[in-house]
């Protein structure tokens, strides 16, 4: 295996395949001279090498290695400032099995794969871009090249799929999950929304829910987890994958359901009309002024119908006159009647400012219908997001399919997720989190949730810090880069505040578990965080796998390895190549009715070699499943 790249993804992923799955590494990194991030940035690209073996550490431990494990593999590392011809060949990408391209450059990784594939046309690739839909077109481009190379009729056959993943979105459902529900965790297949919830331990009598499947059983002490970063709890770790008998016997624990997630919310706004809403158009206080005048329209109208005794539309009809000027003076008329005049022409005095304000809000409203809006008045259990760069723009997106309200903070106005913000018609206030007041119009004393998403960690700790001294029960999320840090961070908070819900997430430790599933033959939905360790949800093919063709799902069952959890009913010549991809969520969150899939399937079903199945798995179980196919064919 060979893994490019110039920050810690790099180093993460390297850890992750060598630790994990023991596979031989080739790390290719700029040299140490060169590894450090611009200033705007503030941090280090650099891992030492204490760093890289607590990493490699931590991902043996997570995924259940120690002892009765296999054997970490080894790691080369290669020192070069871009991924070249020369430097890839000597990385031996001729002889790899698969190359992983995370550089933080789209550009530069879709330029390293060319010429990873002239060179190795089997080559397994796996790119890291943030542009998903140009990553479609470069996954056909490199398909198509490899097997017009190979001169193969489908590049599939030969294991030399590309497969583009972006640390953002693999990232943003776990992110977005921890701010709107603490512990819930997202994962997305085939249009649904699948959430696992954590439930506490059962009463004695009570009866278990129900639910498509028990992922883990909790620590004893499962209220208050590790960080998500690795660190070690001093509790019993979790039990992934129990098995019927397991679950029913487990006393005191707490249990992590998976659900499917229902859409009874309110739609979104599209964001692409022009028209704004009657509500946008005028401001609370002009539509109460309104609402007054129109009052002393009827009040008039019906005292003029009491002292005249005209009908009630004529008395209506003349009060409008009256109003607007153009009656002839209540002259010789009874004192009642001329008082009534001179009122309504004062109410008409009164609405020609309130009509002019309205035309100028109203105008107003169309000339910035794609401005920025702000926070509106009596706001409250929203979401703070700070930050709108590539993680951020992800986890707004997350969180507006769950129907959350957000409210944003950027000091960038040249930020890239300023555009999706704007389209989406979520609320942004432009400034410096760390300056005063900033957080306070966000209406963060009256939010549900801190998301800090920014690039700087000590920016997103000093915005916790602040929001904790104004809500202190206010749920945190951050978004932490060093692993030290985020621990020390994360024990601290939790001590000072601990009936508060605090949350350490780090995106390179959620997304490299699925770019090194993605190394190893298969496209991986999602991973859920379970405590300090990892769920990993993957499609695969039942053909070429003994522990899973022709067996029922029950035997095909490995408690603590992996479980099967849905079924494609869809013909192969129809199936996509993916489960379900960004874009199609997007367009039609509601047709998922259509699926092919089959989430409740019986375990006395018998898996056919043409099956294609989701499962869940652990990071050592899901390397079993495949590492053994991988030496079968390399054996033939």
């Amino acid at each position: 295996m060979v893994v490019c790249g110039d920050d810690g993804l790099a180093h993460r992923l390297a850890a992750e395949l060598r630790g994990v799955y023991g596979e031989q590494v080739t790390l290719v990194v700029p040299p140490s001279e060169r590894t450090e991030r611009p200033p705007v940035v503030g941090r280090a690209r650099a891992v030492s090498a204490a760093l890289f073996d607590r990493m490699v550490n931590a991902a043996v431990n997570r995924a259940g290695g120690g002892s009765g494990g296999e054997p970490a593999g080894t790691v080369r590392v290669v020192e070069a400032a871009e991924a070249t011809e020369a430097k890839l060949a000597e990385a031996g990408v001729e002889q790899a099995a698969a190359l992983a391209l995370v550089y933080d450059d789209d550009e530069t990784n879709i330029r390293a794969a060319l010429t990873a594939r002239r060179l190795n046309p089997r080559l397994r690739l796996v790119l890291r871009l943030y542009n998903r839909r140009l990553g479609q077109h470069i996954e056909e481009l490199l398909d198509q090249a490899a097997t017009l190379a190979t001169g193969a009729g489908d590049a599939a056959v030969l294991d030399t799929s590309t497969t583009v993943l972006s640390d953002a979105d693999t990232a943003a459902p776990a992110l977005a999950a921890a701010a709107v529900a603490g512990t819930t965790k997202v994962v997305q297949a085939d249009g649904l929304l699948l959430r696992a919830v954590e439930r506490p331990p059962l009463r004695s009598g009570q009866t278990p829910p129900t639910g498509l499947v028990t992922l883990a059983l909790l620590s004893a002490n499962g209220h208050a987890p590790a960080a998500d970063d690795g660190s070690a709890s001093d509790d019993q770790g979790p039990l992934l994958l129990p098995d019927t008998a397991t679950v029913q016997g487990a006393r005191g624990r707490g249990t992590v359901v998976l659900e499917q997630m229902s859409y009874g919310g309110p739609s979104l706004p599209s964001g692409r009309s022009v028209v704004p809403s009657f509500g946008s158009l005028f401001s609370r206080r002009l539509r109460w002024s309104l609402a007054g005048l129109v009052g002393c329209v009827a009040a008039l109208a019906v005292a003029l119908t009491v002292v005249t005794g005209e009908h009630p539309l004529y008395a209506t009809y003349m009060t409008l006159l009256d109003l607007f000027a153009i009656n002839d003076p209540a002259l010789h008329q009874p004192l009642a009647r001329q008082l009534l005049q001179l009122l309504s022409g004062l109410t008409g005095l009164l609405l020609l400012p309130v009509l002019l304000a309205a035309v100028l809000e109203a105008l107003g409203t169309f000339r910035s219908a794609s401005a920025l809006r702000k926070p509106p008045r009596g706001l409250g259990g929203h979401v703070v997001l700070l930050g709108l760069g590539k993680i951020g723009t992800r986890v707004l997106t997350r969180l507006r399919e769950l129907h959350i309200p957000v409210v944003c903070v950027e000091a960038d106005p040249e930020a890239r997720g300023l555009a999706t913000a704007r389209r989406l018609r979520v609320p942004v206030i432009l400034g410096d989190v760390t300056q005063e007041g900033v957080l306070e119009a966000a209406k963060i004393h009256r939010s549900h949730a801190l998301l800090a998403v920014t690039s700087a960690d000590t920016t997103n700790l000093e915005a916790a810090l602040y929001a904790r001294s104004v809500r202190p029960d206010l749920r945190v999320v951050l978004r932490l880069y060093d692993d030290d840090f985020a621990t020390a961070v994360y024990r601290t908070l939790r001590a000072a505040h601990p009936h508060a819900s605090t949350r350490s997430r780090s995106v390179t430790h959620l997304a490299a578990p699925a770019f090194a599933g993605a190394m190893m033959g298969r496209q991986i939905l999602g991973a859920i965080p379970v405590e300090r360790r990892v769920l990993l949800f993957a499609a695969v093919d039942v053909a070429g796998h003994p522990q899973l063709e022709d067996r029922t799902v029950g035997e095909a069952f490995r408690p603590g390895a992996w479980r099967i959890l849905a079924l494609d009913r869809t013909p192969p010549d129809h199936r996509r190549e993916e489960p379900a991809t960004e874009e199609s969520y997007e367009d039609g969150p509601t047709g998922a009715g259509t699926s092919g899939w089959v989430w409740d399937l019986p375990d006395t079903y018998v898996l056919q070699s043409s099956d294609r199945v989701v499962l869940a798995a652990t990071r050592r179980g899901l390397a079993e499943l495949l590492g053994r196919r991988a030496r079968q064919g390399a054996g033939a």
